[in-house]
């Protein structure tokens, strides 16, 4: 059997589901019946469509989000746990191959590339993981997921650095581009543009050091709570609402040792909108320089808009006072700059894809010109189908965590103990809860799926859940 044969039947073997499975068209559905309120029949359908007996890090990234809108904390946890056992488990056999590809990704598509979730997914892992804790008002557990984060980022930073210098060298012995600007066509501006080059990095969140900060102020840890605040302030500067947490934070610790317990509390309120940005398949004309020059259809990982999910500028009380809200993380835009960092790996791989086919076709045709007869007929036949299969099977990579949210924002305010209504201005009109604030310090979670509005905060009454799952007016 020629060697460009062997190549066709080992495209086919590889390819399944993985290769052709649409993710981005099965999360949006997901997604619509959880903005409906019907989380159960999200989980359902999210279930229909993972039905394989060894579940993926998607699976249980999307599930555990699912099952914290339906208020089922100790099993969203147990699905993020299980999420985190395989991130670190990919993370120790090789955290290179995760941005340089198998060689699976090299022949067919990056979908058969084992996923192992963006930079900020797994550190967006472990901070919601903490505010699962803080819903339960376990400042405890909470502080170990932080620290957690801490460390994750300082991992991430030495993975990062070892994956680029791979790709590099990969595309050194290839002779490959990396470049991305390169390719005619492809939205260069999704993924390059001021607001994305202002990130530091794709995984350093304002959230988590500002979550962090919080935590350790709540604690009396006033030596790390400091870094936490300065670090997010750094991250989303020239926000007075973040200044004024390091800059008052020593007042406000004083003051409590002082007067001891006034019967206030500092309530910290974390507003998410939307939900992350889906990534659509894109198919571009790349240029191959071979034997005879020709262009091959090559697929590229296009980011799209997320959904609609204006922040608010305000918080309402029950008393007329209203409360600033100030933007604190673009999940959005850390996705948009995973992409742009990951991009010399995808253009890698696809340059590599694309010089191999066209060198398959180039030999295919060849024999079949140097074939007579009905040899050279099935030989010609082979080729075309080899092409026609290569295109069905470029597709780009959509896999991302579809159900976190767009946009964070905060709002911070210190209010009597005592239950409160607190009223949200949304695209669907005004969506309002009652809190029941208790202790010194509490975190109160609202987060706007579309149409909905659901309520995370500890001391939440069954009836106030109940109401928040069937709307709020």
């Amino acid at each position: 059997m020629p060697s460009w044969l062997s190549s066709v039947v080992l495209v086919a073997l590889l390819s399944g589901c993985a290769a052709f499975r649409s993710y981005d068209a099965e999360l949006y559905q997901t997604l619509d019946r959880a903005s409906t309120g019907n989380v159960d029949a999200a989980i359902r359908l999210l279930e229909s469509n993972n039905r394989t007996p060894d579940k993926d890090l998607l699976y249980y990234l999307e599930l555990g989000m699912l099952q914290r809108l339906a208020y089922r904390y100790p099993e969203s946890q147990k699905s993020w746990s299980a999420a985190n056992q395989r991130l670190q488990a990919q993370s120790m056999l090789d955290s290179v191959s995760s941005l340089v590809g198998t060689a699976a990704s090299f022949m067919v598509n990056d979908k058969l590339k084992p996923y192992s979730g963006h930079d900020y997914e797994r550190v967006m892992l472990l901070t919601y993981m903490a505010l699962n804790y803080l819903a339960q008002g376990d400042y405890d557990n909470a502080r170990v997921a932080i620290k957690q984060t801490h460390e994750l980022e300082a991992t991430i930073a030495e993975q990062r650095a070892k994956q680029v210098a791979a790709v590099e060298e990969q595309a050194r012995k290839r002779g490959a581009s990396t470049s991305f600007r390169e390719l005619n066509g492809y939205p260069v501006e999704t993924i390059d543009n001021p607001a994305v080059n202002a990130l530091k990095n794709s995984y350093q969140s304002a959230l988590s050091h500002y979550l962090a900060g919080f935590v350790y102020e709540a604690l009396g840890e006033a030596s790390l709570a400091a870094p936490g605040y300065r670090l997010a302030n750094e991250l989303q500067p020239n926000q007075p609402l973040l200044e004024e947490a390091l800059r008052g934070l020593d007042e406000r610790l004083l003051a409590a040792a002082r007067t001891g317990d006034d019967g206030m509390t500092d309530v910290l309120f974390i507003i998410a909108t939307g939900s992350a940005p889906a990534i659509r398949s894109g198919h571009f004309r790349m240029p191959v320089f071979g034997p005879r020059p020709m262009l091959v259809s090559v697929s590229f990982p296009v980011m799209q808009a997320a959904d609609p999910g204006r922040p608010p500028a305000q918080l309402l009380l029950e008393d007329g006072r209203t409360l600033p809200v100030a933007p604190l993380t673009s999940i959005d835009l850390m996705a948009r700059r995973s992409l742009k960092d990951d991009m010399p790996g995808i253009m890698l791989r696809a340059s590599t894809r694309a010089a191999a086919n066209a060198t398959m076709q180039y030999q295919a045709q060849r024999a079949a010109s140097d074939n007579h007869g009905s040899g050279g007929a099935v030989i010609g036949l082979a080729a075309l189908a080899f092409a026609a299969g290569a295109a069905v099977m470029e597709s780009a990579d959509e896999r991302t965590w579809r159900s976190l949210p767009s946009d964070i924002s905060i709002a911070r305010a210190r209010l009597p103990r005592g239950v409160h209504t607190v009223t949200v201005s949304t695209l669907d009109g005004q969506r309002s809860a009652r809190i029941d604030v208790k202790g010194r310090y509490a975190v109160v979670d609202l987060r706007l799926l579309r149409h909905r509005m659901y309520l995370h905060a500890p001391n939440v009454s069954e009836a106030q859940a109940s109401e928040t799952k069937e709307g709020l007016k």
